[in-house]
């Protein structure tokens, strides 16, 4: 039916001409959409790489991804680039689901200016992460590009900062995950690292600020991409990388796992999930933890005893490996354990060790996952080295933290708990709800040998046989130290059986899941950085 002008100064408009043109229209629109999904070319990755399409449907749930933003082009015209506007502007944006709940994602595409960020590109990003954080859903950044855009200059530079800043005002609140899937270069390197964890692979992630030619251009040493930023230096020795793996593939997958531990904002708790096992034996506790101090073993065996179906989530597994943190479940809940690891270095705490242990604590604490503590600490690592690189300032971001936190906050005394490392790890001192110990306890200011050799020191020097006299004196001082002085003295709150660890937390964390704090008000604390 065709509609008619009233008056002649109307156009007249006739309805089969008009559903011609949106016909027309609506198939060149799908053209233009297929074009875009093609990219320039259908691979042009090598290797194992997958497309910024392919990772996104690992990522989510089958047929949910609804994109935003796919016809956005640049708008810039030096340098020629005007000539080249390609949809999307090398970013692919939207939404869809893992496990059912909703996320945001956006995923840099190489095909297109090499993933660089333009203005327009970073608009998208912008326009996604404002939208992840006013409807309170994680946000997942796949990163694979050159960083800032050379061609667009400041107005790149531009982009790039407001992805820091929203990444800022947003860190807290709704989780963010970084993965790097291949370059992530210059300035834009800040961008994972102000999310809360990232994600590499092996041979294909690398991460600088400076790259290989720049290197070898100021200090003249030549150095690949995966010597300088790969992921396994940002996962050994750097501390940046969260998680390593070996393929795409297996890394996609895993950030779907950690994503089952976390909660969707910082108001609501973390998924809850029933375990498979139902009944759980804790004989094997009795053997896992030698009865001499002196004596290692891995304190990954205690979790595998204690935690829903033996299955933890370990953050940094290659990185400061004298401590253990890892995300797990008791009882269905998530729980965030901080650990010692007798099995490197005796389990002493470094620089490197409490720095990692803080980060995970304010990382729990800001998603409301409990913390327990399993501890079994000689102290801190002595040495002019770890003087220099700032043990005292990075050990007190690990007390920091703890003190902040406001989650539940139970503490496990496996074994030994000496000086100031003991302080640190959630002791009662320091603000935890609940300390337990197991009976081979011994919470001292250091060991009891060396401390009988401070206390008698001048007693031993007089003595005619000083090694004998030394030897009695340490004996004499160790049956002053029992296993259940901390509990008559209420460091602890109970000596319990090993056997009944599992249940005993449960237990606590079910009692502490109404635990409600209430904070002085600031702007916010300084945290010794």
């Amino acid at each position: 039916m065709s509609i008619h002008a009233v008056t002649d100064d109307h156009p007249t408009y006739d309805g089969r001409k008009s559903a011609t043109g949106l016909r027309a229209i609506t198939e060149n629109l799908a053209r233009r959409r297929a074009e875009a999904v093609d990219g320039p070319a259908p691979r042009q990755q090598a290797g194992r790489k997958l497309t910024a399409r392919e990772r996104i449907e690992l990522l989510l749930d089958e047929g949910t991804f609804v994109e935003t933003g796919q016809l956005v082009r640049h708008r810039a015209t030096a340098f020629g680039i005007g000539i080249n506007r390609p949809d999307t502007d090398g970013v692919v944006t939207g939404w869809g689901l893992v496990d059912g709940r909703r996320i945001f994602v956006y995923a840099q595409d190489p095909r297109v200016f090499g993933g660089s960020v333009g203005e327009a590109h970073a608009r998208k990003v912008h326009t996604l992460m404002d939208l992840a954080e006013s409807t309170r859903c994680p946000i997942v950044a796949i990163n694979d590009g050159g960083g800032a855009r050379i061609q667009e200059g400041v107005a790149s530079l531009a982009g790039v900062g407001g992805i820091f800043a929203r990444s800022v005002h947003m860190s807290g609140v709704v989780p963010q995950l970084a993965v790097v899937l291949g370059s992530c270069a210059g300035g834009a390197a800040y961008a994972p690292a102000l999310n809360d964890v990232i994600f590499m692979v092996r041979q294909t992630s690398n991460m600088f600020v400076t790259g290989p030619d720049v290197v070898a251009q100021v200090t003249g040493e030549q150095v690949s991409p995966c010597e300088l930023g790969g992921a396994e230096i940002h996962g050994a020795s750097s501390g940046l990388a969260t998680f390593v793996y070996d393929d795409e593939e297996e890394c996609l997958l895993e950030v779907r796992y950690l994503l089952s531990f976390l909660p969707s904002h910082n108001e609501e708790r973390p998924p809850r999930f029933e375990p498979l096992q139902r009944r759980y034996n804790g004989e094997n506790l009795l053997d896992v933890v030698p009865s001499d101090p002196r004596v290692g073993y891995d304190v990954r065996q205690v979790l595998d005893h204690i935690v829903d179906d033996g299955e933890y989530l370990e953050f940094h597994a290659d990185w400061a490996t004298n401590v253990v943190c890892a995300l797990s479940r008791l009882g269905g809940e998530v729980v965030g354990f901080v650990a010692n690891q007798p099995a490197v270095r005796a389990g002493v705490l470094d620089a490197a060790a409490a720095e990692k242990a803080a980060r995970f604590v304010r990382t729990c604490d800001a998603f409301n996952i409990p913390l327990v503590s399993l501890v079994d600490v000689p102290g801190f690592l002595p040495g002019v080295d770890q003087e220099h690189s700032g043990l005292i300032r990075r050990g007190a971001k690990l007390l920091y933290a703890y003190c902040e936190a406001t989650v539940p906050r139970v503490q496990v005394i496996l074994r030994k708990a000496y000086g100031g490392a003991y302080i640190v790890m959630n002791s009662k001192s320091i603000g935890a709800d609940l300390c337990l110990a197991w009976p081979g306890n011994e919470i001292a200011v250091m060991g009891a040998q060396a401390a009988a050799r401070v206390i008698f020191r001048r007693e031993i020097e007089a003595a005619s046989d000083p090694k004998a006299r030394s030897a009695e004196l340490i004996e004499q001082y160790e049956r002053t130290i029992t296993p259940f002085l901390p509990a008559e003295l209420g460091v602890v709150d109970d000596i319990i059986d090993p056997r009944e660890t599992r249940q005993r937390l449960v237990e606590a964390l079910a009692m502490l899941r109404t635990k409600c704090t209430d904070l002085a008000r600031r702007k916010h604390g300084n945290i010794p950085l």
